[in-house]
């Protein structure tokens, strides 16, 4: 069986997904259930399965005649991931799905239009400073426009509105693996050894310093920790796969940490973010505006779901007089839904899924050929694993609350569509990889 031919087959679970999900929330509805009985319910859940089927089905039309040889895995995966995220919002809000299946299939186009327009990614390296200087735009721009929860997200045009930050990653991730591709060697030949660690040459060590100092302006002007996060995580990943060479992540570490720290003590934002981590359940953070009320709901939540969960459409997501039990349940704390709803066992379910596509990722690393090919997939996959990395940890209280979005899964046009272009990314590299294997 070839390998498109086994991406096909498998696009069919995740269409099943999407029927089962749907019939369920439906008949757990008890306001639906005397409109048409259970048949009416069975016919317009496979009609959103058909159709879900039928949009996967041509956007693997696109690989097929485009990307012979691409991975033929990924893309049934991140099918998977988009048809939870797609159930689980219609459960929460069916404005917001219809919403969501908007921008999945404008992300599709993104998609498809990426892998029909760039036939060789390599070209991107011709225009990495370029790249990069536009990514450095898309990073403050949200600075001009009010916060969201203290934290400068989203530009917004009218009703529209747009994280930026969801594409400069793409922009850093490229900049860096061209620019990685052609200094490593003179990184790692003139390092010299300093007590316990290796130090490169500072004249070319200079961009680590540049990154480092744009991962704490994102802290300081738009106090975004899960963008900075993301960011620099996804920069010593690059800079660790080209020199090889951990101390020069464990230096990039340190300053990172040692950033964070001054910041932490000049910007009341940062401070009042760590001190809810650190005490969820403290009365005065509890009911303080913009306190912990957010992540200790989402730790009931998720406590209350135990390991096989309240059901499709069982959890509360109001309480009376129409305050809501999990704040922005479809964004942020669309996790802790999850796990209430389907419980550990759903929770570890998705995180699987996540690990797959990470692995799929690397192992695309791994088979390409040149240098840049080998970092730009390296770097695309660190961000995506960090970015599920950053919000999963701050919904269950590992680390500091933030507000990235669940890849394909949370509420956010663009998320999709980034993440979309990231994915058409992956494909292009693996296909040149496995025809030149």
């Amino acid at each position: 069986m070839s390998a498109r031919t086994r991406e096909l087959f498998a696009l069919i679970p995740a269409s099943l997904l999407v029927t089962a999900g749907f019939l369920a929330i439906f008949l757990s509805q008890e306001s639906l259930k005397g409109v048409g009985g259970q048949d009416e319910l069975r016919d317009v859940s496979l009609t959103y399965g058909a159709i879900f089927l039928g949009l996967c089905f041509g956007a693997h039309l696109v690989i097929r005649f485009r990307l012979k040889h691409a991975d033929p895995y990924l893309f049934p995966l991140v099918a998977v991931l988009a048809c939870f995220g797609l159930v689980m919002i219609y459960r929460i809000d069916d404005e917001l799905a219809r919403q969501q299946a908007q921008w999945f299939v404008i992300g599709l186009g993104m998609f498809a239009a990426t892998i029909i327009g760039l036939p060789d990614y390599r070209v991107l390296e011709r225009y990495r400073y370029l790249i990069a200087l536009a990514g450095i735009v898309l990073l403050v721009l949200p600075r001009a426009f009010p916060p969201t929860n203290g934290a400068y997200l989203s530009v917004r045009l009218g009703s529209l509105s747009v994280q930026p930050a969801e594409f400069a990653k793409l922009a850093i991730v490229i900049f860096l693996a061209s620019y990685l591709r052609d200094t490593r060697q003179v990184l790692v030949l003139g390092a010299r050894r300093f007590l316990f660690v290796t130090l490169p040459p500072l004249k070319h060590f200079g961009p680590v310093l540049v990154i480092w100092g744009a991962a704490m302006v994102l802290l300081f002007f738009i106090q975004d920790l899960g963008s900075s996060v993301m960011f620099y995580g996804g920069f010593l990943a690059i800079l660790y796969v080209a020199t090889s060479r951990l101390s020069f992540p464990v230096i990039g570490l340190a300053l990172f940490a040692a950033g964070s720290y001054l910041l932490y003590q000049v910007r009341p934002t940062i401070e009042s973010r760590v001190a809810a981590w650190r005490d969820p359940f403290d009365p005065e953070l509890y009911e303080r505006v913009g306190g912990s009320y957010q992540l200790a709901q989402s730790l009931f939540a998720q406590a209350d779901g135990g390991v096989l969960g309240q059901g499709f459409g069982q959890s509360v997501l109001e309480l009376q007089g129409g305050k809501p039990v999990l704040p922005a349940p479809q964004t942020d704390f669309i996790y802790a839904v999850i796990v209430n709803e389907l419980g550990l066992a759903g929770g570890l379910a998705l995180l699987l899924v996540y690990l797959l596509v990470v692995q799929r990722g690397f192992k695309v690393a791994m088979l390409a050929r040149d240098s840049f090919s080998k970092l730009l997939a390296a770097g695309l996959t660190s961000v995506f694993a960090l970015q599920v990395f950053v919000i999963v940890g701050g919904v269950t209280k590992l680390i500091p609350l933030t507000g990235v979005t669940l890849p394909f899964v949370s509420y956010g046009g663009s998320s999709v569509m980034a993440n979309f272009i990231l994915l058409a990314l992956l494909l292009l590299v693996s296909d040149r990889a496995r025809r030149e294997a």
